[in-house]
């Protein structure tokens, strides 16, 4: 027994992921492992593996990786590139940072195209470098959909269609780590060749799931591509995956927590997990203006579902504002990231919340700038109940 004394309710953890996992997931694993290789488990393969297909809004493979979602950016590079190969990658936060220097380790050349991290990627800078790119040397285009790190959200459907204006080859790879489950997205409607996703973020689930979501474009160029790969082969994935099973052992129970995700999302609704992500993080903005602190995201247009990034004023530190946050309300916020730290502070807003867990995390906030002595206006909270109030619909049934 701790020595420690007990705080009474729910720890609010309202970082921008691992997000809080619901108790219908948590029973969900609560069951006897498995035998991999039986009849049984071969149908809960099946079963999650069509089933994620409907969360990326895609008809072609997506392969399950027993991993963190960095485990699934090697795989979505490994698989279709080779060495020396150029990826323009753009750099929207921290998140981007960290794709292009794995990218480095494995022999890669990527070609960053740098940026403030107050916005998502921009479609023209893109077109207009892959237009230069007479030789056709740049093999892929990366970009993070929703950057964790600065809440910025890029509009990929845009990036899509700057890849076709300048009549360029590159294969599209997209992060959806933070987005996927928790923003509109469209494997196959933005012609995305990979889709990098994993579990424990929209999809509600512990970490430990990671996701590629493959295109038969990116399935040729994996017949040619020369890095090496074992682990993360996709070949030998979708041919055991076809009747349920993986060529290595999976994480068992994870795939049932996946497999409730799934059904979760759909009970709700993927529009309606999408429209209530907007109104909460809507909700939020109200009320870091009614403080009259700044979004770290300055184009409306890109301002993220998942998370808001907060400016502390000039003076004061960001994480001694979480600290006493934590302290005194068992609340935890996201810190600020590399160039960023200590400057702003994030809060979460996507997974399994509802209005009432909004409002308790921004009266959280709002309590600790007042302790913490940072300069701000009071009020940010009614803001975001007015707001809440006059959007809020029944439930059905």
């Amino acid at each position: 027994m701790s020595n420690e004394p007990r705080r009474a309710g729910r720890h609010f953890l309202q970082i921008p992921g691992p997000s809080p996992v619901p108790d219908r997931i948590l029973r969900a694993m609560d069951m006897p492992v498995l035998d991999h290789r039986g009849p049984e488990f071969g149908k809960l393969g099946l079963k999650v593996l069509s089933g994620i297909k409907t969360i990326f809004k895609t008809k072609g493979p997506v392969i399950i990786f027993p991993a963190s979602g960095t485990g699934a950016w090697e795989a979505a590079l490994v698989n279709t590139l080779s060495a020396g190969d150029t990826v323009l990658m753009y750099e929207t936060g921290h998140f981007a940072s960290l794709w292009k220097s794995l990218a480095t380790k494995l022999g890669l050349k990527p070609e960053f195209i740098e940026s403030d991290w107050r916005a998502g990627a921009d479609p023209t800078r893109i077109e207009a470098r892959l237009k230069a790119d007479t030789a056709r040397t740049i093999k892929a285009v990366c970009v993070v959909h929703n950057e964790t790190s600065s809440g910025s959200l890029t509009r990929i459907d845009e990036i899509r269609k700057a890849i076709d204006a300048a009549g360029h080859p590159a294969l599209l790879m997209v992060d959806t780590i933070s987005s996927l489950g928790s923003a509109d997205y469209r494997h196959d409607e933005w012609g995305v060749d990979v889709t990098v996703g994993g579990s424990q973020k929209g999809l509600m689930l512990p970490p430990g799931l990671s996701f590629n979501a493959v295109s038969d474009k990116a399935l040729a160029a994996s017949k040619d591509a020369k890095l090496p790969r074992s682990f993360w082969a996709w070949d030998e994935m979708i041919a055991n995956n076809k009747s349920g099973y993986f060529p290595y052992t999976p994480a068992t129970n994870m795939l049932y927590a996946l497999a409730a995700a799934i059904d979760m999302l759909h009970e709700e609704g993927l529009d309606n997990v999408f429209a209530r992500h907007q109104r909460h993080a809507e909700a939020t903005r109200r009320s870091v203006a009614a403080w009259g602190l700044e979004n770290l995201c300055k184009e409306p247009r890109h301002y993220s579902p998942v998370l808001t990034a907060v400016v502390m004023p000039d003076g004061h530190n960001a994480d001694q504002l979480r600290k006493t946050i934590l302290e005194h309300f068992d609340l935890s916020l996201g810190t600020g990231l590399s160039k960023v730290a200590g400057k702003v502070f994030r809060i979460g807003h996507l997974g399994d919340t509802n209005d009432l867990t909004i409002l308790g995390t921004l009266a959280g906030v709002e309590m600790g700038l007042g302790l913490a002595k940072v300069p701000h206006k009071p009020g940010g909270v009614p803001v975001a109940m007015q707001y809440l109030a006059e959007t809020a619909r029944p439930f059905p049934g």
